[in-house]
């Protein structure tokens, strides 16, 4: 894995996670400066709610993080929340899709979706 950021502010990608990203971003046809942005907002039964989806470039302020030719953007409001959380990708019986584990939650709600400081 390449990134871009210093171990105090980065946010790790699975090589699963890498791979998903690569297949989607080509099936769906999107551009080279396109990445995944991962953020945070209120809402969810524990309090925060994390999001997912892909960008076409980064916004102004984004910090980016670069592992083997993908780009993962977060604005810095949410990195706070998500410093030292990995981006894992699962497939298995329980379905497959991404999920993120952060050690800064102090607890999550049972979907997964949501999670406490």
């Amino acid at each position: 894995m390449s990134e871009t950021k210093t171990q105090d502010t980065r946010i790790l990608m699975t090589e699963t996670a890498i791979a998903e990203v690569k297949r989607l971003i080509e099936e769906n046809g999107l551009p080279d400066t396109s990445g995944v942005r991962v953020g945070v907002k209120g809402g969810g039964c524990s309090g925060f709610t994390y999001t997912l989806n892909f960008d076409p470039a980064p916004a102004d302020g984004d910090e980016i993080f670069e592992f083997d030719g993908v780009r993962l953007f977060c604005d810095p409001k949410s990195l706070i929340y998500l410093v030292g959380t990995t981006l894992e990708y699962t497939s298995g019986l329980q379905g497959k899709g991404f999920q993120f584990i952060n050690p800064n939650a102090a607890s999550s709600c049972g979907c997964g979706e949501s999670f406490s400081v």
